[in-house]
């Protein structure tokens, strides 16, 4: 049975991989018209305020217009959603594709996983249904997860992560690897296949290696991974009544278009820095680290903590992985600079740690993302040690997923 889905789930990896890469490629082209060409063509500063607002709110018009009225109305809420979700029908796939490029495009503050798993999800499921009718939906949905967080990614690690404890769960007998085994072809596609065309989504920051730690790592690096920890508990219990409230205005066109301009204001304050999913500014963060002072840190970490929230509330179709990303190397680099004679690798990793926790629940991805970004295989060692205390600080905080409005569990505050 593995051996005959084998070459399917080759080809769902591979072209789970592709749909990323379109969508992206799309979003690039858009974004360049909007925050190069047009303000080339006016004369026009793209880093001024006035620009980064009006952007931003006629996004948020836009992706309201799309939702309220288009057919398909933007799929579901990625509010609502989880990474492995029913497959979506295929007329809202158009819709979902431009609320997605829109967003990635605009500057909003979210990253593309959501929406493309959904994207992928909807159409291999049709594809499959059509030319291996025999697969179950449960699998194709499975696998194509894989798939697309392998090109995520780069890696059919990070899908083995995320994967393990979805699959552990099922009732189905056997030996996990067995089990992982068709995910996993899935995910080396994808990874393989963005590797061709884009390359990863995360920076890689290259600090110097941490090597053989010492307590003064293990009590530092907890410093900092308990003050990312606070940061990403902040973002989730303020999540769901934020969401409450954007959507108490009722109307997409009401309630994204407010949020598309308070994400222009807050681009206001922090700067082009804080604007967009946060991949390519992370590094760029990291970067200029010197550029900024502590001060100033504080400043685009609570201001891409409020875009967040605001961007996940107010309709907009995104994830929550690279903003968290983003926060967690301003709380490293933070942590950096208050404390005396700190690794830069260590605190990074440890407030990507820290952010990505309460955000994602997941430890595997947790880690796995907080080792990705430093390059550096050493501070696993401190971050195994890391994790234990602040996950006790975490577990008993709600998820960043809300019910959607209508169902039994909608009344309630958070999940």
């Amino acid at each position: 049975m593995q051996l005959q889905l084998a070459v399917p789930a080759l080809l769902v990896g591979a072209v789970s991989a592709l749909g990323l890469f379109v969508v992206d490629e799309v979003a690039v082209v858009v974004e360049h018209l909007l925050w190069s060409t047009l303000p080339s063509l006016w004369g026009l500063d793209p880093g001024s305020g006035w620009w980064i607002l009006g952007v931003l709110t006629l996004t948020g018009l836009v992706v309201g217009l799309v939702v309220q009225f288009v057919p398909g109305h933007g799929g579901r809420d990625s509010a609502t959603t989880e990474l492995i979700a029913p497959p979506l029908k295929l007329a809202a796939v158009p819709s979902l594709v431009l609320v997605t490029v829109l967003g990635l495009a605009g500057g909003v503050s979210l990253g593309p996983e959501l929406p493309i798993i959904a994207i992928n999800t909807a159409v291999l499921v049709a594809l499959v249904a059509r030319w291996w009718p025999r697969v179950p939906v449960e699998l194709v949905v499975l696998i194509t997860v894989s798939g697309t967080i392998g090109a995520l990614f780069g890696t059919p690690v990070s899908a083995a992560l995320v994967l393990t404890g979805v699959v552990a769960a099922s009732k189905q007998g056997g030996a996990l690897w067995d089990r992982l085994f068709l995910p996993l072809a899935a995910a080396g596609a994808g990874a393989v296949t963005m590797r061709w065309f884009a390359g990863p989504q995360l920076p890689e920051a290259g600090p110097p290696p941490l090597g053989t730690p010492d307590a003064v790592d293990l009590a530092t690096g907890l410093a900092v991974a308990v003050g990312g920890a606070l940061v990403g508990l902040a973002t989730v219990h303020l999540f769901p009544h934020l969401h409450r409230l954007f959507h108490s205005l009722r109307h997409p066109v009401l309630y994204s278009t407010l949020g598309g301009l308070l994400l222009g204001v807050l681009g206001v304050l922090g700067g082009p820095i804080t604007l967009f999913k946060g991949a390519h500014q992370t590094g760029e963060l990291i970067r200029n680290a010197a550029d900024y002072s502590p001060w100033q840190l504080a400043l685009v970490v609570a201001v891409k903590l409020a875009a967040l929230l605001v961007a996940a509330s107010a309709g907009f179709r995104g994830g929550h992985v690279f903003p968290a990303v983003f926060m967690g190397a301003g709380v490293g680099l933070l942590g950096h600079a208050l404390i005396p004679g700190m690794p830069l690798g260590l605190a990074l990793a440890c407030g990507v740690l820290g952010v990505l926790l309460p955000v994602t629940r997941d430890g595997w991805i947790s880690l796995f993302v907080a080792v990705v970004l430093v390059g550096d295989v050493t501070v696993l060692a401190v971050l195994s040690l890391v994790i234990l205390p602040v996950w006790l600080l975490v577990s008993r905080a709600p998820g960043m997923v809300v019910s959607p409005p209508g169902s039994p569990e909608a009344s309630e505050p958070t999940l």
